[in-house]
């Protein structure tokens, strides 16, 4: 095969390194391409998306670490580096070495390269772009790096065309910079023109390391459904969030291909009946997931960084001896789950089925090994002992398992995050109904016709025009009942499908009481006599139609249920800043709202050990990274 070039450009041979080149790194194996002007052929595209892939790998811890170090569902421990105790601090210097714009635009400067010199012209005898799949890709790969580094450092040097000279890095670093809302706008426009068929239709690598490559990329729509949410959230546009919800919707109707499905049912924990068995347990589980593509194994993950399997080589993830008790680490953890972590888990109501028929009852509130409350911290969170065979000497152990085992690569979308984002949108959108069927109990046609349109159907239908859009199919998407849910099964019956995001861990949903939507007051109806009056009685419809208010008023309680909900799903997976970062900027004082959620980091009754940070964060330029004064506000 053709090897790939590495471009020294200009300063081949130069012994000293200019500023520009601190930040626009130009060192030598900076930018890779082909010996030729075009990228034109097969071997030259395969080398350039994977030299693409490669350089994403540098981005992988730092990915998990600025999302939940930062957070609140996580705490160091003594052994944790200084550099990420000044994450953990918000006193982040220069040189921190997850404090390194330079990584994100070596992703950024290669697939500028590669846009730029891809060759779509070329055509297949059926008239195809035969470089399609690949610029698609890289094109969705610059749109999420370039997303993760606004999001990261507020503001950001932007450049399309890549840096091939020390000139054109010196002039990049000094020209104009963008925001989230630029970064997202261009980016939203740069995915449009793309076609369709694309979203889901990646590069064919087949395996690389025994990783279907498939899972390497990012696929379009989701990626166009984060630039709209996080335009969204720093403009308050309604459109934009209902963009976001059209986008994750378009990926769960793909995802599986044309007349699939892809529902929300992965694995959920249930309580063995205290009743029947004496002693609270559970059953089931849900953390890690497999990392397979195939469609007929019910796959979670759908794009992931992949992690070298030996530090040797270079790219090789920390997080699993950052998160678990490893001979390499002598046991010691670094990160571990925080106060916080616990309570929210702790304060979720558990609702349990029995045996047989309808009543629901909610176990004791005091149980050990974290299954107080919601089951999905105890699933994923161990903690242990280990006693050395010489000096039985006891060393405490601690295990996250979403690290543990054979996870080596960073998951970045997982099937459950896309239902929770769609959530998200449509409830900023405003309709927190539909929003909340998520959570609970899980959507389908039936549900939208029946429980959710008919409180926001307006004379100009638009809400119904709007909503009907998200087809779930019922034959295809069928809910979970109660019957799934009795004793210790975990297995739905034949072709039950779907389900609530909060029944993964806290049980039957649907029929707890402590999970409700805020409703209006139906008002009180007198008797009469009048048979006129009677007979409007009678088509008197149950429910009211939302107004603005209860709207407003659902809206700001589904929002937190979201950001609990985040915590419950994703804790430790490193996007729980970024969550509290939307959710802050939803708030009417967006610095006092991320303030107060990570100010209870250490928990609620150790918020003034936390007030130095929490002052911080009112000053929403603190929120992010700054790195010479190049970069950041």
């Amino acid at each position: 095969m053709k090897r790939i070039y590495i471009f020294i450009s200009i300063i081949l041979g130069m012994g000293i390194i200019s500023s520009c080149e601190e930040f626009f790194k130009q060192e030598s194996d900076d930018v890779l391409y082909a010996d030729q002007e075009h990228l034109d052929n097969a071997v030259d595209s395969v080398w350039s998306v994977t030299g693409i892939l490669k350089k994403l790998q540098a981005l992988g811890d730092r990915t998990v670490l600025l999302g939940e170090v930062r957070g609140d569902l996580v705490k160091l421990t003594e052994s944790a580096s200084s550099d990420l105790r000044e994450l953990s601090d918000f006193e982040v210097s220069d040189d921190n070495r997850y404090n390194d714009p330079s990584a994100y635009y070596a992703v950024i400067n290669n697939c500028n390269y590669f846009i730029t010199h891809a060759d779509t012209a070329i055509r297949s005898n059926r008239n195809e772009i035969i470089f399609m799949k690949e610029y698609a890709a890289v094109k969705a790969i610059r749109a999420w790096t370039y997303l993760q580094l606004a999001i990261n450092y507020g503001q950001v040097p932007f450049v399309t065309e890549p840096l091939l000279s020390k000139e054109e890095a010196e002039a990049a670093e000094q020209g104009a910079k963008a925001d989230i809302q630029t970064v997202c706008s261009y980016f939203i426009n740069d995915l449009a023109n793309i076609p369709e068929r694309y979203n889901n239709e990646f590069p064919g690598l087949g395996d690389i390391n025994s990783t279907p490559s498939v899972l390497l990329f990012f696929p379009l729509s989701l990626v166009r459904g984060d630039l709209y949410l996080w335009r969204a959230s720093v403009t308050g546009s309604k459109e934009d969030y209902r963009q976001a919800a059209l986008c994750y919707f378009k990926f769960i109707s793909e995802r599986n291909g044309m007349n699939s499905i892809y529902p929300l049912r992965v694995g959920d924990k249930v309580y063995f009946d205290p009743r029947v068995t004496g002693y609270q347990s559970y059953s089931g589980g849900i953390f890690p997931f497999s990392e397979t593509a195939d469609p007929a194994q019910d796959p979670e993950i759908i794009t992931m960084i992949a992690s070298d399997e030996k530090r040797a080589d270079g790219n090789y993830s920390e997080l699993r001896n950052l998160f678990c008790s490893t001979d390499d680490n002598q046991q010691k953890v670094s990160i571990s789950p925080s106060e916080r972590a616990d309570e929210i888990s702790s304060a979720q109501v558990y609702c349990m089925v029995p045996e047989t028929g309808t009543s629901v009852f909610y176990p004791n509130q005091q149980l050990p090994d974290h299954m107080t409350g919601d089951l999905r911290l105890a699933d994923t969170w161990t903690e242990d002992y280990e006693r050395d065979r010489y000096t039985q000497e006891m060393t405490e152990t601690q295990y996250i398992d979403k690290y543990a085992g054979g996870v080596n690569n960073i998951h970045i979308y997982r099937r459950t995050m896309v239902y929770l984002r769609l959530a998200e949108a449509l409830n900023m959108a405003g309709y927190p109904r539909m929003a909340f069927k998520i959570l609970s109990e899980g959507l389908n046609n039936t549900v939208i016709q029946y429980d959710v349109i008919p409180y926001y159907d307006s004379e100009s239908k638009s809400d119904s025009i709007f909503l009907s859009q998200f087809d779930f199919n019922p034959v295809r998407y069928q809910l979970v009942t109660i019957d799934d849910f009795r004793g210790n099964s975990t297995g739905a019956t034949s072709n039950h499908n779907m389900m609530g995001i909060h029944s993964r861990g806290s049980g039957w949903t649907p029929l707890n009481e402590f999970y409700q939507l805020p409703e209006a007051d139906i008002p009180e109806i007198e008797e009469t006599e009048d048979e006129d009056e009677e007979e409007e009685l009678d088509d008197f419809d149950l429910f009211l139609k939302d107004t603005p208010e209860l709207i407003a008023r659902q809206q700001a309680f589904v929002d937190s249920l979201i950001l609990n909900e985040s915590a419950l799903e994703f804790a430790f997976e490193g996007t729980r800043y970024y969550d509290i970062m939307r959710y802050a900027l939803h708030q009417s004082n967006p610095g006092q709202a991320m303030a107060k959620v990570i100010g209870a980091r250490l928990g609620e009754a150790n918020r003034g050990s936390m007030a130095a940070i929490a002052a911080k964060l009112a000053n929403q330029h603190n929120w992010f990274l700054n790195w010479k004064g190049k970069i950041g506000y």
